[in-house]
């Protein structure tokens, strides 16, 4: 399901199926409803399309909210779809597939060398961590937090990357920030390279 999935690409950056890296630092934003899938599911169960319809229809009534336009008109968008592909459209819809497809392997390959690059010298604060042999790295600005404790994990050999708390001006980095992010919100005015502290993680009460 979707929240699995969600829960699994917060951590990993590859397909759980087939391993193939979706993408190096934002996975969240490739993933989507195969439509296609869908509509061949809608097609050989008869009635399920609208049974589905109906319990999204009074899920949002329970809850007083009104109900969104992608589900009013689903069963219109449907039939057109369906209606597209016996008119011939599906072949213009494999050829935009393909050509996004090949955009993406050609940005992978690229490893993001093309992108921003940021310096970084990330130190140790805590006697219970060994610092690293080499404490200066130069990334691309789109890489996370996340990124950064999964590299410093491998490299002390820990048994998990969440066991570490990374801060910039003692003030404790979520995971999901970009290092551009960081950079621009809290070393806008000081030189490089972007200095950053690691720790063992703390459970604040």
């Amino acid at each position: 399901c979707r929240s699995c999935l969600v829960k699994y690409l917060e951590e990993n950056n590859t397909c759980p199926t087939c391993r193939i890296v979706i993408h190096q630092s934002h996975p969240l934003q490739y993933i989507g409803h195969d439509r296609t899938m869908q509509d061949i599911v809608y097609k050989l169960v008869p009635g399920l399309q609208e049974a589905e319809m109906k319990k999204q229809r009074e899920f949002y009534h329970k809850l007083g909210m009104e109900v969104p336009g992608d589900i009013k008109g689903e069963t219109c968008s449907t039939k057109q779809h369906l209606d597209s592909h016996r008119n011939g459209e599906t072949k213009a819809d494999e050829n935009i597939n393909k050509e996004a497809s090949e955009e993406k392997q050609e940005e992978d390959n690229d490893y993001h060398r093309s992108d921003e690059q940021v310096s970084i010298c990330l130190e140790c604060n805590s006697s219970k961590l060994r610092g690293l042999k080499r404490k200066w790295i130069r990334c691309s600005a789109q890489a996370t937090v996340l990124h950064l404790k999964k590299f410093i994990a491998k490299k002390l050999n820990l048994s998990s990357f969440n066991e570490l708390d990374i801060l910039c001006n003692e003030e404790i980095l979520g995971k999901d920030h970009t290092l551009k992010f960081v950079v621009v919100t809290r070393w806008r005015f000081k030189k490089a390279p972007l200095l950053l502290h690691y720790r063992p993680k703390m459970d604040l009460l």
